[in-house]
């Protein structure tokens, strides 16, 4: 069972560039993030039209699954494979406002 997830929350960075947002971050980012030791699996979800959501809610989520000691140690990963280049980031992705990062530890 994991002990924690990761809970991101992201948008395209147009409504244009729906597509290779999606494609790079299911082709691509995914990938490269369950790469990183301690993320054991991810899932994506898109918002729903069952429910009102305002105009600043995220429009995508990604949950990856941690399996870690250090669930810090996890995120510190990956922000610095982000940040030297290991990982891609693509220009599809909105950055203004950045995507939101947040972890879960699960609850005894």
């Amino acid at each position: 069972m994991p002990k924690g997830i990761l809970f991101v929350q992201s948008n395209p960075a147009s409504p244009e560039r729906e597509d290779e947002y999606n494609a790079w971050y299911s082709g691509v980012h995914i990938p490269e993030v369950c790469d990183v030791p301690g993320v054991t699996g991810a899932s994506r979800y898109k918002v729903s039209d069952a429910a009102p959501v305002g105009p600043d809610t995220p429009r995508y989520s990604a949950v990856y699954q941690l399996e870690a000691d250090d669930l810090s140690a996890v995120l510190s990963e990956i922000a610095s494979r982000a940040m030297d280049g290991r990982m891609n980031i693509s220009d599809s992705m909105a950055m203004d406002p950045a995507p939101s990062m947040v972890i879960y530890e699960i609850m005894d």
